[in-house]
């Protein structure tokens, strides 16, 4: 049985949380910002956490670097 390999472009977009949560980058950030308010800018910067319902998969998809 060969072993599971990770995802890699899951790997690059997420990273968990110590309680297993998965942090992400917030969608819209990296260009067209000059037409945006800058209350919607403010409020992409930083990281989000995804769902709940969402977590499993990701953490299937990090393989070894889930824990």
């Amino acid at each position: 049985m060969p072993k599971m390999k990770t995802h890699k472009g899951t790997k690059k977009r997420f990273r968990l949380t110590a309680t297993g949560k998965a942090k992400h980058r917030k969608a819209g950030t990296s260009h067209l910002q000059t037409r945006m308010s800058q209350k919607r800018k403010r409020n992409l910067r930083g990281t989000g956490t995804l769902e709940t319902c969402v977590e499993k998969k990701i953490q299937a998809a990090l393989g070894k670097y889930s824990s």
